[in-house]
């Protein structure tokens, strides 16, 4: 099985001098194509700043970081950039979509980047945002959206490039029980079906029971790998 995520001996300080917080301390893991993954752990304990630092969002203090087989901790910020454009996508707790873009508009972004001909992102989405329950929304704003609906269009965004790779930050933090439950269901079909590979970070019991693989992260350090078994109980 092909290798997406390879960490090695990760650390990540903040601040200076005798103000230093040691936010990730030798992390090691190791991430597999197709897998279906969750974080957890309480908070401070570096979640965030490891997903962050998967994604070239932040850069570590020390450690390697590989993904899809290349070396990122030393890439340049143009590099980073083009990195999570093309091999990476990302999901957050606030949506984060552009207010004056509609449904499609949003969803084709990282696609009209990439420098993709109009039509055809444009049917590209249009097919993904049926797979995803939005048929019929694509010009709608995300102001006429729920909290729900927004997160799939987030989703859609995240996955339409296929990148080797989706990041998920507290995806079910900003919606209902029912609606956390369709989302992880849809991205549960969506590893399935088109062998999108995930990776969350979670406070959430319902995403960690949906997760095939848990690491429990405490104090910066990994304290758990493994199945459900003793997991969440642990945090």
């Amino acid at each position: 099985m092909k290798t997406i995520v390879r960490v090695k001996d990760l650390t990540k300080n903040y601040g200076q001098g005798e103000v230093i917080t040691r936010a990730l301390r030798g992390v090691n893991l190791t991430l597999e194509a197709g897998e279906f993954s969750a974080m957890a752990g309480p908070s401070g304990s570096g979640k965030s700043t490891l997903l962050n630092i998967i994604g070239g969002l932040d850069r570590p203090t020390s450690g390697r970081v590989e993904l899809d087989g290349r070396d990122i901790s030393h890439l340049t910020s143009t590099g980073l950039s083009r990195l999570r454009r093309d091999r990476v996508g990302f999901i957050f707790q606030a949506y984060n979509l552009i207010p004056v873009l509609t449904v499609l508009e949003n969803a084709e972004y990282v696609l009209m980047l990439q420098g993709m001909p109009g039509a055809e992102r444009r049917e590209k989405v249009r097919e993904l945002l049926n797979v995803v329950g939005l048929e019929g929304m694509e010009g709608r704003f995300p102001r006429e959206l729920s909290g729900g609906q927004q997160q799939r269009v987030a989703i859609a965004r995240a996955i339409v490039p296929e990148p080797a790779l989706v990041l998920a930050d507290e995806p079910t933090a900003n919606v209902d029980s029912k609606t956390a439950g369709d989302l992880m269901e849809l991205m549960r079909r969506l590893n399935e079906d088109k062998g999108v590979t995930f990776f969350f970070s979670t406070h959430d019991p319902r995403v960690m029971k949906q997760a095939r693989r848990l690491l429990v992260l405490r104090d910066g350090r990994i304290d758990h790998d493994g199945n459900m078994a003793g997991g969440p109980d642990a945090l």
